[in-house]
């Protein structure tokens, strides 16, 4: 009887199997012409690039590693004393920096806390209001915060003003929606018993779900952090303050050793903001969150 069976199975097997080496022609077909589209799209914009006289790519790519020896160069024959004074010098501007990143972070978090719950489908019965919060955190981090800071600094000037507001604008929709995901993720017995003794929302939100999420909460702030650090540097090229505006000065008067410095000391504390948020997060969230 199992042989039978066998035997009548073995058409639709064969008809399965050809279906299935059908499908996969045509993926490996499709896949060979988006990788000769991408081919041709980049010689393409080569070869546009070279005859509107942006210089010819072969050449500078046979000198890629010139720039990174005259770095080197600089920073070697400035000496330990030197590079140790220009360390010095710039400490204060990578201060700044910092604080940019953690005022931002700190703002941003607790107002994106506040979106979240509003924009919690579990939590708000208008489906209305959770779509018009949800817009607002999608407005928010539509823009990056480089495009914001070029704005802001023609508004304030170029002071750290601009960037902790640039950076506060785009964190906030980062974080709600982290933390808006977060929360309907929540479990909402405790919601529901504090709901039945007359509970209002605001007690239900306190109550029931923010111990829930509060480590995570501080998880994703942590990481945020992080991500700010690196964007409160780089916001400093539009004239926003920071570790990063004198890097751009450096680097327009080709200042060798100075460029070194900097990168290296962006490259330590970013690292070691990482080193320290990670091992906070997993004393809040466990294992899970480790690297």
């Amino acid at each position: 009887m199992a042989a039978r069976d066998f035997v009548a199975a073995s058409p639709k097997l064969n008809e399965i199997e050809l279906a299935y080496h059908r499908v996969s022609r045509q993926r490996n077909l499709y896949t060979l012409l988006l990788l000769a589209a991408c081919v041709f799209a980049i010689f393409g914009g080569l070869m546009i690039a070279n005859e509107a006289n942006s210089g010819d790519f072969w050449v500078g790519l046979s000198q890629f590693f010139d720039y990174p020896v005259d770095l080197f160069v600089g920073a070697y024959e400035k000496g330990l004393a030197g590079l140790g004074s220009l360390v010095v010098h710039y400490f204060p501007f990578l201060l700044e920096t910092l604080n940019i990143a953690l005022v931002s972070t700190v703002i941003a978090f607790g107002l994106g806390g506040a979106l979240s719950f509003v924009a919690s489908r579990n939590l708000v019965q208008s489906r209305l209001l959770v779509f018009c919060m949800r817009r607002i955190m999608d407005v928010t981090r539509a823009f990056p915060e480089i495009v914001i800071a070029l704005l802001l600094v023609l508004i304030f000037g170029p002071t750290p003003v601009a960037a902790v507001a640039a950076v506060t604008f785009h964190t906030i929709g980062a974080l709600a929606k982290q933390f808006s995901e977060t929360n309907e993720n929540a479990d909402m017995k405790s919601v529901e018993g504090i709901q039945s003794v007359g509970g209002n929302w605001f007690e239900q939100v306190r109550f029931g779900v923010l111990p829930q999420v509060l480590p995570n909460f501080f998880s994703y702030g942590l990481l945020r952090l992080e991500i700010n650090v690196r964007a409160s540097a780089i916001l400093g090229f539009v004239g926003a303050g920071g570790l990063g505006a004198e890097l751009k000065a450096v680097v327009d008067w080709n200042y060798g050793a100075d460029i070194l410095v900097i990168i290296f000391m962006l490259v330590i504390s970013i690292t070691t903001i990482d080193y320290l948020s990670g091992l906070v997060r997993r004393k809040l969230i466990g294992t899970a969150g480790a690297h």
